[in-house]
């Protein structure tokens, strides 16, 4: 396969790691080159509990990937979830010493990293800092102060908080698996870019991403992300309860929720009865479908109310932050048979299944446009966005066409992906710019961006 420009994601899921291979095609949608998927070992609940298993599965997701697509993965970006993880609303300022001159990138990279020196409980670092609005003055819901004149700056901060640890394991994994990390990202972010659309966001939306392991919760209003969280239920609990109520084994009852379960017991019927082989020669075991979906009903019910009163927490009753675009459910637990209508009835509130086929090129695999591998494509397109970010800019021509061959030629000729490779790039738009007398362009980089150099140069260090 031609070695273009790619980008990695890596969701390492409680069920499943998928590693999805892509690229941005010229209509700006995804094309995937390659998929890897491995049952996931060593991962309970979103956290990582067994390195060795771990990083097995992540070589046997990843060498299936490479196999798949001809390319060779070297840097993935990787999503982050678990019950560890928590959200709080966090507001703070900085006064400008010159009120006379625009604000600028400086200005809202400090206040940034002031907010990321907050003092949290011993064993949690900060991941995400996600600035809601702005204010300037005393003048308020600002969404980009950039250029506007003023002394006291101002904003509200969704910040996102996880342990130490289970970030650093993760890490570990990566690394042990032969990897660079470039970059990672909260999953209910990643879920909610790849299903959900702008106007939802801006209306009010709560997209609830249900896994194996965990419930993850990212709650959008006026375009800006309000309330994130992770409930440590999914899937797999549903599983557990038929394995016990049942009294088979897991693979069982794993596949009769699959195929049998429905979340409404009203739908079936009590002379509805399946029968499930014994083990060894015993006779087999014959259960009531109306049993079953009596079992997941209970479950669903739990999860759901659970996430409902995250979604009270964030103020949904509050008639200014209505979310009037209702529910999104995604993940593999949303293809559970009546879970639209059931959420609906708890909830009250509109409810759709997300698809991730809405930024998917039109002759992608029938498979990826599942709700199963919504994190994976958000995760790739993260690694897109932020591939897209440290490429060099095409040098402005007369004739768009050749504007458009050298843009390409430069992405094509510009990747092989490495940790340095931001490092390089700023280098070399340096010396250009020495060349040619020009101002040096300054990228933009996050406080994140930097975070994340500093972790890997941690990891490297503990070697």
């Amino acid at each position: 396969m031609e070695q273009g420009h790619y980008s990695v994601g890596l969701d390492i899921g409680t069920t499943k790691i998928v590693a999805i291979i892509g690229r941005e095609n010229e209509y700006g949608k995804l094309e995937v080159l390659g998929v890897g998927k491995s049952k996931s070992l060593g991962v309970h609940r979103g956290v990582v509990n067994n390195i060795t298993q771990t990083i097995q599965s992540i070589q046997q997701a990843v060498t299936q990937a490479e196999a798949d697509s001809g390319l060779k993965i070297s840097n993935v970006v990787v999503g982050i979830a678990g019950q560890h993880i928590r959200s709080i609303q966090h507001a703070d300022y900085i006064t400008r010493p010159n009120s006379e001159e625009v604000i600028s990138e400086d200005d809202l990279e400090r206040l940034t990293r002031q907010v990321h020196k907050l003092v949290m409980l011993p064993g949690e670092e900060i991941i995400h800092v996600l600035p809601q609005e702005y204010k300037v003055d005393g003048q308020a819901e600002i969404k980009e102060p950039i250029g506007m004149y003023g002394g006291r700056l101002e904003a509200n901060f969704h910040v996102v908080v996880g342990q130490v640890s289970s970030i650093r394991n993760i890490g570990r994994c990566i690394k042990s698996s032969g990897l660079d990390l470039s970059d990672i990202t909260l999953e209910p972010v990643a879920s909610a870019n790849a299903v959900l659309s702008q106007e939802e966001k801006e209306a009010g939306v709560a997209m609830i991403d249900i896994g194996g392991g965990t419930t993850d919760l990212a709650i959008f209003k006026d375009g800006i992300i309000r309330h994130t969280a992770v409930i440590p239920f999914g899937g797999n609990v549903i599983t557990e309860d038929i394995k016990d109520g049942c009294s088979i084994i897991e693979k069982q009852a794993e596949l009769l929720k699959m195929k049998f379960g429905s979340a409404w017991p009203g739908e079936n019927k009590d002379n509805e009865i399946v029968s499930i082989p014994g083990l060894r020669g015993r006779d087999p075991k014959e259960i009531t479908l109306k049993n079953l979906s009596k079992i997941i009903n209970a479950r669903v019910v739990e999860i759901i109310e659970q996430v409902f009163v995250e979604i009270k927490n964030y103020g949904h009753d509050d008639p200014r932050k209505k979310l009037i675009a209702g529910i999104v459910l995604t993940g593999g637990g949303s293809q559970l048979k009546h879970i639209k209508q059931l959420v609906e009835y708890i909830t009250g509130m509109d409810t759709r299944i997300g698809y991730p086929n809405e930024h998917l090129a039109g002759d992608s695999n029938e498979e990826i446009t599942s709700p199963v591998y919504a994190t994976a494509v958000g995760l790739l397109m993260h690694a897109i966005q932020k591939d897209r970010r440290n490429r060099p800019e095409p040098q402005p021509t007369s004739d768009p066409s050749s504007g458009h061959d050298q843009f390409t030629a430069a992405s094509e000729a510009d990747h092989t992906p490495t940790e340095s490779q931001g490092d390089t790039t700023t280098a070399e738009a340096s010396a250009d710019a020495q060349a040619t007398g020009k101002p040096e362009k300054k990228e933009r980089k996050s406080t994140f961006d930097s975070w994340i150099e500093r972790f890997i140069t941690f990891l490297n260090d503990a070697e």
